[in-house]
């Protein structure tokens, strides 16, 4: 039997936190003894893009399948969340309001907005971690870190998270349910073109799947991770980034998952994934120092690089049309299924950053479309890491020849034979770089260079040759020095 309360409730707000378990809001909020309101408002911030919207639908879905588990009802309701907030307290007498802490700028803003309101109303809002292993702001504040090694060193210096909070068994709900939209009304998901329909072949966005895709990969992945999380072709990845990103599963039950797991010898296949649950920290803490990670270059001396305007060879990467096969099939395989593997994710940005003289801001945003996982903090992150314009970022000198990459980490062609499938007859030997095969050899296989598959936009060596004289001159009219390595 649900057990209700009618004494004025405790309002969970739900953000990017979908789940029961590890949620110091949830706990926080039963903790008072009042009845519960848990209630999840429509992004007021960066509108998300698609591949997130459809991910967002289903998650909520499985997030309000659980709670009618335990006989309550999860209210959505759309607008400024200070506005809809106020609204349930008028409507329900609520005297208090739990949530998780935001740690980008524009969630920051919409919770210092909803702070002031409820205030107003004689109602605390309390705001509680979860997002992060540790609060990015707190790690040597007022001196952030630039390098990814120091600030993982200090991390793991610092890192003794409690152990996760089970998921409640039972909770006490409050009689009082204001109105709530149905999830159909959102209209979140594509409608015609069906563009998201093989997704459901690939993922199980909600609390369940992230706990059996966690469990997966302790069981047939974490082994090899070290030796085969570079090589596209092998299920060697956790794919647990976009139940991160929604908080489906929290950082800390991934971290003393991994940590209680039997190949735990500091530096084996599990200290070799935990340092990217790092780099994810790591980004967050960029995240609460450059609050405009997104669109503006870390390193001032970027406003002066020679970008190219050329939006035919922007649309060609987006269809995964390059004439580099293993961006390509990186290219594809986001489209289809809303994920690019990592060590892909890097050359696919270094080809337009670096070949085509793209502004990243442009990739930025097309991954912040088409990821399920798309991140405030690490796409924003990385991109600026592969431009070398962020911290820590990649030499400027280092430029990803497709080709070598595809020749080193897909060396059947295995990965580009299933995402290029007109390249699929091509001997390893020629797959990744078709435009060097024998005439013989490419009828063979039924390719035709600029019909069934395209030249190469740029050729590698002038491409390199190019970024690095824009490189140059991108230094030489910096306006402040370079960020220094910090210690």
């Amino acid at each position: 039997m649900t057990e209700t309360s009618n004494d004025p409730p405790a309002i969970v707000w739900f953000r990017w936190d979908l789940r029961l378990a590890d949620h110091e809001a949830l706990a926080a909020a039963e903790r008072s003894g009042r009845g519960l309101l848990l209630c999840y408002i429509g992004p007021d911030e960066r509108p998300l893009g698609a591949a997130s919207r459809w991910w967002l639908h289903h998650s909520l879905a499985s997030l309000g399948r659980s709670i009618a588990a335990l006989g309550g009802r999860l209210i959505l309701r759309r607008g400024p969340s200070a506005d809809v907030l106020a609204e349930l307290v008028k409507e329900t007498g609520a005297a208090e309001v739990h949530c998780s802490a935001a740690l980008d700028a524009d969630g920051q803003a919409e919770q210092q907005a909803a702070w002031k309101r409820l205030d107003e109303l004689g109602v605390r809002l309390e705001c509680h971690p979860g997002v992060t292993l540790l609060e990015p702001a707190a790690i040597r504040p007022g001196n952030p870190y630039r390098v990814f090694t120091p600030f993982w060193k200090s991390c793991r210096q610092l890192l003794s998270p409690e152990p996760p909070l089970p998921a409640p068994r039972r909770l006490r709900f409050s009689s009082k349910l204001p109105r709530a939209d149905r999830l159909e009304q959102w209209a979140l998901l594509p409608h015609r073109p069906n563009w998201a329909a093989g997704f459901e072949a690939h993922w199980q966005p909600g609390e369940q799947g992230a706990a059996e895709q966690l469990g997966l990969f302790l069981d047939t992945g974490l082994a090899s991770y070290a030796a085969g999380r570079d090589v596209p072709a092998r299920r060697a990845s956790s794919r647990l980034s976009p139940h991160l990103r929604f908080g489906e599963i929290s950082p800390r039950q991934v971290y003393h998952a991994v940590t209680s797991s039997d190949l735990q010898q500091g530096t084996g296949p599990a200290e070799t994934f935990l340092r990217q649950l790092g780099w994810r920290e790591f980004n967050y803490h960029l995240l609460a120092h450059w609050p405009d990670l997104s669109v503006r270059a870390m390193r001032p001396e970027f406003d002066a690089f020679p970008w190219r305007d050329d939006a035919a060879a922007l649309r060609a990467w987006q269809r995964g049309e390059t004439g580099y096969p293993l961006v390509d099939a990186g290219m594809r395989e986001l489209w289809a299924t809303g994920w690019m593997h990592n060590r892909v994710r890097m050359v696919a940005a270094s080809l337009l950053i670096k070949h085509l003289l793209i502004p990243w801001q442009q990739g930025e945003a097309w991954f912040w479309d088409t990821l399920v996982d798309a991140d405030p903090a690490n796409n924003a992150g990385g991109w600026q890491w592969v431009a070398g314009s962020g911290a820590d970022a990649a030499p400027y000198f280092r430029i990803f020849n497709p080709t070598t990459q595809g020749k080193k980490f897909d060396p059947s062609g295995a990965y580009v034979a299933r995402w290029v499938p007109e390249l699929a007859a091509l001997a390893p030997k020629y797959i990744h770089e078709p435009s060097r095969a024998p005439a013989a050899i490419l009828e063979h296989a039924g390719v035709v260079l600029g019909e069934t598959y395209p030249w190469p936009l740029v050729e590698h060596g002038f491409a390199r040759a190019r970024a690095l004289d824009a490189y140059a001159l991108a230094r030489s009219a910096k306006r402040a020095a370079p960020l220094q390595e910090s210690e």
